[in-house]
């Protein structure tokens, strides 16, 4: 399935894709679905050549263009969420760390089975790392599902946890800070159109009053927000969000919201007056991947929903905001997921709930799942805590498995990803229902401008890597 050299991938291409000094064009799209996007994605991803890796990345972003498929920005929903033009349902924002391409097909595939459009891939920064799936890779696989599944308009793809390390703050605030901003600007000129900063690392619950506990969190997320700001491509707004409260901590409360809000916005004033963020992450209860009990299963969490409907209306009515969104939440039990539209929750994220279905699914090769937990067992003994037990230690770390093995999931036979893939896409199509996104496709269509933004084919190749090395990936402590 490898690509030998740029010959052999533009010999591919014949009668399917015409480049153009505008860009691709398409000639024959079901063969480009049927016949070519699986080599362009996986030679986008794993071919050793960093030229036909680039160009790949690059064609599939330019004929996904080409026929009505464009990474967009949700800022412009948000904002009409915040105005009170539309309610009643919850954005859903997915983490995919595994079996990529599949995922992203199974949720497409949910997607227009329920008209929906309105639905979020994302990346966290300590993702980016132990997954090994850089910008400009993730938003190709994002891309390449869309185009395979015959999807057509805006794309969302997000940054999620652009995280600040306190303790490498104190450090070196200034590495800290030049490290953050390398990863926003690679992720924009990926197609990263939604970023949500999360400075909340820096909240100093010793301080005495709330605006010093808060005081570094809004403003890094002030600068950080100008920072986006000046990199957005021409005629799209990036969708900002930003966080008060980490996950796993307390609970957030409305004077820290408000507390947050009023000096990040008057902090942005003194920039030159730029646009905010579009919503606001607060802590209500959950933990990123849920708590492991020893046997493996997942305890219970009570949520907030009370605080999580409060802050919301707050951030809507107050600041024009699209309301909350909740971290952590893909363990939650089934029951809990129709409550979120009833709160006026803006936006969900999920991700370990569909790492838990790739690697417990029946149809997963037992012999690769033993292989790696024993990796997990070799490499990574030192994270086990003296009373955990292994059903513990293997659900915590297992997260870190997708990255060195990441071809081998990709390359599992057709009919096991098949198999995997239908039992996402069901969940998927329980989650739309139950967060009511079913039948908003117009709406998004009717919403989000139209922005088309060419990828550019030199940096597209910059991003790769060289012969034989893996891309240079920010790596951080994990979290969810």
């Amino acid at each position: 399935m490898r690509y030998k050299d740029i010959a052999d991938f533009k010999n591919s291409l014949k009668g399917i894709v015409n480049i153009k000094d505008s860009g691709a064009v398409v000639s024959d799209a079901s063969k480009l679905r049927s016949e070519l996007i699986d080599k362009l994605i996986f030679n986008s991803v794993f071919n050793e050549n960093k030229e036909v890796k680039g160009n790949c990345r690059w064609l599939i972003k330019s004929s996904a263009l080409n026929l009505g498929i464009r990474p967009a920005s949700i800022q412009e929903l948000y904002e009409a969420m915040g105005r009170g033009e539309y309610k009643g349902f919850t954005v859903p924002a997915v983490n995919i760390r595994g079996l990529s391409y599949d995922v992203a097909r199974a949720m497409i595939r949910a997607a227009r089975k329920n008209n929906n459009g309105t639905f979020i891939f994302e990346i966290a920064k300590s993702e980016i790392g132990y997954t090994e799936q850089p910008p400009s890779e993730y938003v190709s696989v994002m891309i390449a599902a869309a185009l395979k599944e015959g999807y057509s308009g805006p794309v969302f793809i997000q940054g999620d946890h652009y995280q600040v390390s306190a303790k490498k703050y104190a450090v070196d605030k200034d590495k800290e800070i030049a490290g953050l901003k390398k990863l926003i600007k690679d992720s924009i000129s990926a197609g990263f159109y939604n970023i949500d900063i999360d400075s909340s690392t820096m909240v100093d619950l010793s301080k005495s009053s709330l605006k010093e506990q808060q005081r570094l969190n809004y403003e890094i997320a002030s600068d950080m927000t100008a920072y986006i700001r000046e990199l957005q491509p021409e005629g799209v707004t990036i969708s900002v969000g930003g966080e008060i409260g980490e996950v796993g901590g307390k609970n957030s409360t409305a004077e820290e919201l408000k507390t947050f809000m009023d000096n990040y916005l008057d902090t942005l004033k003194k920039r030159g007056n730029l646009k905010g963020i579009s919503k606001i992450s607060i802590q209500t209860g959950t933990t990123h991947g849920g708590v492991p009990l020893p046997d493996g299963t997942v305890a219970k969490v009570k949520l907030d929903f009370d605080t999580l409907s409060k802050l919301s209306k707050i951030a809507r009515e107050e600041y024009g905001l699209c309301g909350a969104v909740q971290h952590g939440a893909s363990t939650l039990p089934d029951e809990a997921f129709d409550r979120f539209p009833n709160t006026g929750t803006g936006e969900v994220h999920l991700a370990t709930g569909f790492q838990n279905m790739i690697y417990e699914s029946r149809h997963f090769p037992k012999e690769l799942r033993e292989e790696i937990y024993k990796y997990l067992k070799d490499t990574s003994a030192e994270e086990r805590k003296p009373n955990e037990t292994e059903e513990q230690f293997i659900y915590k770390t297992r997260k870190k498995a997708f990255g060195p093995f990441k071809e081998r999931i990709w390359t599992l036979p057709s009919s096991v990803r098949d198999a995997i893939g239908r039992e996402i896409e069901n969940k998927f199509d329980f989650l739309f229902k139950k967060l009511n996104v079913v039948n908003t496709y117009d709406i998004i269509n009717k919403a989000i401008k139209s922005v088309n933004v060419q990828p550019d084919l030199k940096r597209e190749i910059e991003m790769c890597s060289v012969s034989g090395q893996k891309e240079k990936i920010v790596l951080m402590p994990g979290q969810d």
